[in-house]
């Protein structure tokens, strides 16, 4: 059983069957979204959907939006919302796989690998253009222009991430604001898309604020994972953020402990093995565990911003995708 299947089952308790089955409307719709293509054009795209992922946008959108007890046309704008919110990071992974020259994305071939260059260029391409094709059906400009905002941050976070690369010397407040404009406001775009397709858009700052704080903790989660989980678990090759000379928390922290760290030169990192070397010396600092503890406390931050806004049965449920963002290092 996948990782990523395993955190889904461990959510859909929380949030019930009802949800979950509208969860599968949201997988369903993407294939229709995605496959309703030009052959040439859908079999990668596809291929992409198919290679799973664990979907805390879409859900946060469903949930935002309290989908069971949305009205059939709130459900309807729920579902296309949380759709679309899903199609820009599988748009943006594809891409980096291109960028990162990777072979393996959630234990399978990248588009990259197994189609191209060309090909992966193309099918980033079209899942971005999807994402805002199916969202403008809603009519809802709020929604529209909260999902833009997210992915001018997403390719400004991609910008800068490029610009730091193989500099060893990256500070945490460059890192947190690459890591906001990337990860973190998406989640809070999956927020107020379901606050406004719900028809609660008095909760929309709130949940936004929540979603951000969630997102920035899932990121953080991620990088830890990068240095201590094994290809197996993760699906990529381990240390793939030295490999591709991104500098990530755990790194700058471990370099606090250790400077001889900082002074690694990053462009002769070109191996696996290297790779993972490097790994165990940023684990032995302890700053995995450092990054760590710091997601949880904006995981305990993101839900104490609930307290008095949502009932207590649907506090359960955000709390349950919180904690899923840094779970998976469990």
């Amino acid at each position: 059983m996948s990782g990523d299947t395993r955190a889904f089952q461990a959510l859909a308790q929380t949030v019930g069957d009802r949800t979950t089955s509208r969860l599968a409307d949201v997988e369903e719709r993407l294939a229709q979204i995605v496959g309703a293509r030009d052959p040439l054009a859908a079999e990668p795209g596809l291929q992409t959907l198919r290679a799973g992922g664990k979907r805390l946008r879409p859900l946060l959108v469903l949930v935002c939006g309290a989908i069971d007890d949305a009205t059939p046309e709130q459900a309807e704008a729920l579902t296309r919302a949380a759709a679309a919110v899903e199609l820009v990071p599988m748009a943006t992974l594809v891409h980096d796989d291109v960028l990162d020259d990777a072979a393996l994305r959630r234990g399978r071939p990248t588009i990259y690998a197994a189609h191209g260059r060309e090909a992966a260029i193309s099918t980033g391409d079209l899942l971005f253009a999807l994402a805002f094709a199916e969202l403008t059906k809603s009519g809802d400009r709020d929604q529209v222009r909260a999902l833009s905002d997210a992915s001018s941050g997403l390719a400004r976070g991609e910008l800068l991430q490029r610009e730091d690369a193989w500099n060893a010397a990256v500070t945490r407040d460059r890192y947190i604001e690459r890591c906001t404009l990337k990860t973190a406001r998406l989640f809070e775009a999956a927020a107020q898309l379901g606050a406004y397709a719900g028809g609660r858009t008095e909760l929309a700052g709130t949940l936004a604020a929540f979603g951000a704080k969630v997102g920035l903790a899932f990121q953080l989660a991620d990088d830890v994972l990068d240095v201590v989980a094994s290809t197996e678990q993760t699906g990529k090759t381990r240390g793939a953020d030295l490999l591709d000379g991104t500098v990530n928390l755990p790194l700058i922290v471990a370099a606090g402990h250790d400077p001889t760290l900082a002074e690694i030169d990053l462009h002769a990192i070109d191996t696996p093995e290297q790779a993972a070397a490097v790994c165990d010396r940023i684990a032995a600092t302890g700053a995995p565990d450092e990054v760590l503890a710091e997601a949880r406390g904006l995981v305990a931050d993101a839900k104490a911003l609930l307290a008095g806004t949502v009932s207590v049965a649907e506090r359960a449920v955000f709390e349950s995708i919180a904690d899923q963002a840094v779970g998976r290092n469990k």
